[in-house]
């Protein structure tokens, strides 16, 4: 791999203070995903994140996602930014590609810090990410929307809005949809991570999603009791927690970073 490859990705980067990665979700991108927390974020650290590719100002691929490529490109960020250490933060798909990073850069990873992830997808994250591949490449991207909405959002959120609304804000995102999403999807498809999980030594939070229909929450938690000594946090929320509860979970990232900041 040549060092332009390993540079080639967007990134954002955002605030001062110790260093902080963040990895994001399939079909999002680092402001779809973190941009309602990157205030609180960036207000006490060095927040460096990459756009998977297809996503934000990342070209998309030309072959399948690597995991490993995408450890690298976070690594490279970091490297590029000057941040020697760093706690990792990862979302969704962003988990697998957190967890990797901790395992093979244990001496640099300071904390880990999961939310609504996994090691390797059960049977009906499979089948539900299957869909949501093939709706997107179909382009069928305004069913696709509304079949997000009803897997992603927590059932009460989801009630709160009648079929009009849901169908009315399918129609406005449809077209905001990343190209690389069906690469990204791919990924989780494939994504397994679980042989890393006993490698990871970095203090580490699992922010479990308790309403939440793509990544169960017996998932996480299966994830959580597989890293030894990780702490476990629950969110009364769907997938999209940065949508139905940001300030609560700033709060859970942020005071769990601050805890080990102040035990080095």
């Amino acid at each position: 791999m040549t060092q332009a490859s390993r540079a080639s990705y967007a990134r954002s980067v955002r605030g001062s203070g110790p260093g902080l990665l963040l990895a994001h979700g399939a079909g999002g991108g680092i402001e779809a995903n973190y941009g309602s927390i990157m205030d609180g974020l960036a207000a006490e650290h060095t927040v460096v994140g990459i756009d998977f590719p297809g996503s934000g100002a990342t070209p998309a691929a030309e072959a399948p996602l690597d995991l490993d490529e995408l450890t690298d490109q976070l690594v490279a960020a970091a490297d590029a930014e000057g941040l020697e250490t760093f706690a990792v933060c990862g979302y969704s798909l962003g988990g697998p590609v957190a967890i990797r990073t901790a395992a093979r850069h244990p001496e640099r990873v300071s904390a880990l810090v999961l939310s609504a992830t996994f090691a390797h997808v059960d049977t009906r994250t499979e089948l539900a990410a299957g869909i949501w591949q093939q709706l997107f490449e179909s382009g069928q991207h305004v069913l696709l929307a509304q079949y997000l909405a009803q897997l992603a959002l927590s059932a009460p959120l989801l009630n709160s809005l009648t079929p009009a609304q849901v169908r009315a804000a399918a129609e406005s995102t449809a077209s905001s949809i990343p190209p690389g999403t069906g690469a990204q999807v791919d990924l989780v498809r494939r994504a397994d991570v679980r042989e890393d999980l006993a490698a990871v030594s970095a203090a580490t939070l699992v922010i479990v999603t308790t309403a939440d229909s793509l990544v169960p929450a017996g998932l996480q938690r299966r994830l959580a009791a597989a890293i030894p000594g990780a702490e476990t946090a629950e969110l009364a929320s769907g997938h999209l927690p940065f949508a139905e509860r940001p300030k609560e979970w700033l709060g859970l990232i942020t005071d769990f970073l601050a805890r080990q900041q102040a035990r080095h």
